[in-house]
């Protein structure tokens, strides 16, 4: 399975974007994905995760700004964000695990997308 991220750009401070996560093959038994991001000269973070049974879960600096989703009949992910901040400009990833119980053993997931650019201007 491929993951190919789309959506990034530039978008001044308050401003949105939509990322999306394409998959090549069925999300449906994906369980979590999730959206990271790493900015230039910082390591990789989470930004948000969702299950299978769509629960949530966020990083602190990004709680009510930003939500994800998934879309399993277009196997597709997304991350909507509202009132960018310039702290948020980096590359986003999505990722994707095939078990839940694998990637609660080792915390890792199987599939990682490219990456889709985001920089937000203050």
């Amino acid at each position: 399975v491929q993951l190919v991220e789309s959506g990034g750009g530039l978008v001044q401070a308050g401003g949105s974007l939509r990322l999306s996560c394409a998959a090549s093959g069925s999300i449906f038994r994906f369980n979590p994905m999730g959206w990271y991001r790493q900015a230039p000269g910082k390591e990789r973070e989470l930004v948000a995760t969702i299950s299978r049974g769509d629960s949530t879960n966020y990083a602190d600096s990004v709680k009510g700004r930003f939500t994800v989703s998934r879309d399993n009949a277009k196997n597709t992910l997304y991350l909507q964000m509202n009132s960018l901040k310039p702290d948020d400009t980096a590359l986003y990833y999505c990722a994707a695990a095939r078990s839940y119980s694998d990637y609660e053993k080792s915390g890792e997931y199987d599939y990682w997308g490219q990456g889709t650019q985001v920089t937000v201007s203050s």
